[in-house]
């Protein structure tokens, strides 16, 4: 585990490293950096689809790491939005990873979404995951790996 001092920087270093550890695993890949940045893109779009209240509940349970950059961006007056379908849903994870697309890199959104929903689940209380599932609309429900 690196060293910074402070143990609840090197705490959080190394639980945003398991995150991403797993991320990569899911995955199938060695790029942390396309790692980082779909489980962002996700959080992000998951995120914009709660309430404020279950938003905040959400992070609660995440590193201080993530949780800084799951609210990276937010703008509470303006959520939650009315995604409603599954391609709604990738469309707009889609969005927020152009930039990763504009880099060259080649995956499927659908299954990046979905190996970031079960990091999600792996490392969320069971509880919280259920909560935010019930904040979605059925056929974002079917995304969710708990509900299969």
């Amino acid at each position: 585990m690196a060293e910074t001092g402070l143990h609840i920087f090197d705490k959080t270093l190394h639980e945003t490293n398991i995150w991403l550890k797993d991320m990569m695993n899911e995955l199938g890949t060695e790029d942390r950096h396309r790692a980082y940045r779909i489980l962002k893109g996700v959080l992000h779009v998951v995120r914009d689809r709660l309430t404020v209240t279950e938003a905040q509940k959400f992070a609660a349970q995440m590193p201080m790491l993530i949780r800084g950059f799951y609210y990276e961006g937010w703008r509470p007056s303006d959520v939650p939005t009315r995604l409603r379908h599954k391609e709604e849903f990738l469309e707009h994870v889609e969005e927020k990873l152009a930039d990763l697309r504009r880099g060259g890199a080649d995956f499927d959104i659908e299954k990046a979404t979905a190996a970031a929903l079960k990091v999600m689940e792996k490392h969320i209380t069971r509880g919280e995951i259920e909560d935010v599932i019930q904040q979605m609309p059925k056929h974002l429900k079917d995304m969710w790996p708990q509900v299969h």
